[in-house]
């Protein structure tokens, strides 16, 4: 498969050290699209650098409004991060094809890719191959419960790294570390340093990053893109702490 735009775009950043920030907008959680148009014109105010839409669960048919209205709003790249096969929109940018390597139920690893294939390969959606990693965070959040997998142990890095090494070498084109909706600790600095030794491809964190302080621990340990959801939900003020944290620290290297 082609590396397309917003792969290329991360493989690039990547490798001249510029950090990115996503905005993650679960669809179940939008009582008002009006909503998503204050936080998307947030978003670009604030120069985030990608939308993502997507929940464990759908249960609502607000998932293409909401994809409709961000592109409506904005020209910030909109990804979709599914919670299966049926989260597929075709005015999306691109989806991440996310295989949960962590867990070992063959439905999140293969079976709801053979479902959503024959649709993706008609639409003109940019596929990323993404390994998924959930990280136990204390307590059981909505991905685990509804993957019906069990977490990697936090405390146990050799595990994380070497699960990310497999699925590079799977030919997954990134590696998503997620402590999980409503997580109580996000990803711990020592994961994601470890994984991020061992790989050569972007990493991506997210879950349990509630603050501007979580958000620069993810990054200095090794974090190429960080994604924050519910706690922006609840604080929108964090979206601009943390934006303005990235963008500093981005001009510190001289990118413009």
């Amino acid at each position: 498969m082609t590396a397309g735009n917003i792969l290329l775009e991360l493989i690039d950043k990547k490798k001249n050290g510029i950090k990115s920030f996503a905005v993650l907008i679960d669809p179940d959680k939008v009582d008002d699209l009006s909503s998503v148009i204050k936080l998307v014109n947030l978003c670009v105010e604030n120069k985030v650098d990608y939308i993502f839409v997507g929940g464990s669960l759908i249960v609502n048919d607000n998932f293409s409004n909401v994809i409709s209205t961000i592109k409506s709003n904005s020209n910030i790249p909109t990804i979709i991060f599914p919670g299966n096969n049926i989260q597929i929109d075709p005015s999306a940018d691109a989806i991440l094809f996310l295989s949960l390597i962590s867990g070992r139920n063959p439905d999140m690893l293969i079976g709801q890719h053979v479902l959503s294939a024959p649709i993706l390969k008609r639409s003109k959606l940019e596929v990323i191959p993404t390994g998924y990693m959930l990280i136990n965070s204390g307590n059981q959040t909505s991905a685990s419960y509804m993957s019906n997998t069990t977490p990697i142990p936090a405390n146990k890095p050799t595990i994380a790294s070497s699960t990310a090494m497999a699925g590079e070498m799977l030919g997954l084109q990134m590696i998503y570390l997620d402590a999980g909706s409503g997580a109580h600790e996000p990803v711990s600095q020592k994961i994601i340093s470890n994984v991020k030794r061992c790989i050569d491809i972007p990493l991506i964190v997210g879950g349990g990053i509630n603050s501007v302080g979580k958000a620069n621990n993810a990054i200095e340990a090794g974090a190429d893109l960080i994604v924050i959801g519910n706690a922006i939900e609840k604080n929108q003020s964090l979206l601009i702490g943390v934006s303005d944290k990235i963008n500093s620290m981005n001009r510190a290297l001289n990118i413009h």
